[in-house]
Formats: C-alpha cells, sequence, structure tokens
C-alpha cells in the first residue's frame, strides 16, 4: 500500500487527495470519530474518513479495515495507528492513538459510575438492547455500502461472496471461534489473491 510523501499540509490547489493538515486536525478528527462511535464504530469510521474527509477511497478503507481486523487489538484502534503513520508517521500514528482512547475513556469512567448505580433498572436494561439492534444495523448498513468495492477485488466477485459466506457460516452458525476462522480463511484468501495478481 503507497504511503502518503512526509509533508504535513497538502496545498488545495495541488489537486492532491484530501489529508489531515496537522496533528493537531489528526488528534481533534480521531477524537470526534471515537466520541461517535456509541455501538456502531465501523459506520462512523466508514462516514467520517471516506465520506466526509475524504482521507480515503472506498476501495482504500476495505483493504486498510481489513488489516486492522487480522491485527490484535480493537480494529479502529489499529486503523487509527496505520492512518497516522501513513501521513505523520511515528508522531502520527502517537497521536492518532491519543485522539483514538483520551477523551472516550474519560466518558466511558463516567459511564461506568453512573452504570453502577442504575445497572438493575428495568428501563436501563431495555436501553442497552434497543443499541445493541441499532449497532447491529448500523454494521449492516455499512457492509452493503461497501458491497460495491467487491467487484475490483483480484478475486472477483463471485469467489468474495463465497469467503464472506463461509466466514458467516462458521462464525454466526457453527460458532468457530474468529481466530480460527482468520487462519483457515484467510490464508486462502491471501493465496487466491496472489494467484490472480501473479504474472
Amino acid at each position: 500500500m503507497t504511503q502518503a510523501p512526509p509533508t504535513a499540509t497538502a496545498d488545495a490547489g495541488d489537486g492532491a487527495s484530501p489529508r489531515p493538515q496537522s496533528l493537531g486536525d489528526l488528534f481533534l478528527s480521531f477524537s470526534w470519530l471515537a466520541l461517535q462511535g456509541f455501538g456502531g464504530v465501523l459506520a462512523v469510521v466508514q462516514r467520517e474518513l471516506v465520506e466526509r474527509k475524504r482521507w480515503l477511497s472506498r476501495d482504500e478503507f476495505v483493504e486498510d479495515w481489513a488489516v486492522a481486523q487480522i491485527m490484535p487489538g480493537p480494529n479502529v484502534v489499529n486503523l487509527s495507528l496505520m492512518i497516522g503513520q501513513r501521513y505523520f508517521g511515528l508522531r502520527g500514528a502517537l497521536v492518532a492513538l491519543a485522539g483514538m482512547l483520551t477523551l472516550p475513556m474519560v466518558v466511558v469512567l463516567v459511564l461506568a459510575l453512573a452504570y453502577a448505580q442504575f445497572a438493575g433498572h428495568p428501563q436501563v436494561l431495555g436501553a442497552l438492547r434497543g443499541m445493541g439492534a441499532v449497532a447491529a444495523g448500523l454494521v449492516a448498513a455499512t457492509g452493503l455500502k461497501l458491497l460495491s468495492t467487491l467487484g475490483r477485488n483480484p478475486m472477483g466477485l463471485p469467489m468474495c461472496i463465497a469467503l464472506a459466506a463461509a466466514t458467516f457460516v462458521a462464525v454466526a452458525l457453527l460458532r468457530v471461534p474468529l481466530a480460527l476462522t482468520l487462519l483457515v480463511l484467510g490464508p486462502c484468501a491471501f493465496a487466491l489473491t496472489w494467484r490472480r495478481l501473479a504474472p
């Protein structure tokens, strides 16, 4: 994956694609992104980075998110490290990580204290179940929105759908651990793509 040149800013008139203007812009952008991520982080990340800020194309987002998925740790934290490093090197990675974690950590601590006081209330339990349904809808909607990128995948749309279906069956129906599913299907997808791209 090609990295952007290490300049701090991009001239708006030179035709370059949008990018973070500074480390401060990177920090504030990821802080705002993290604060919106109640229950459905994938949908928020895709909307902010692809549609609103246009730091990534849909294809780039799908590629980067796939890498973030298979790395240990939270997906969106991995993605913030990748994007920060791409534009500002190690400083950018650390600043993006700080943006992802600082304010949400404060919010989580406050909510944890509040939850400890009201966890037994039926209204609180009902609200949490409702947020779960909304989160599932957000993830499904984002997946459908990004489906168009599979047509440009080197494996071809039928093979992508077959791998996605196999993953769904393994994890959702057969209850195979996600790590084991990735260890089996990940190398298969890698090998198929490598073979298609080989000269």
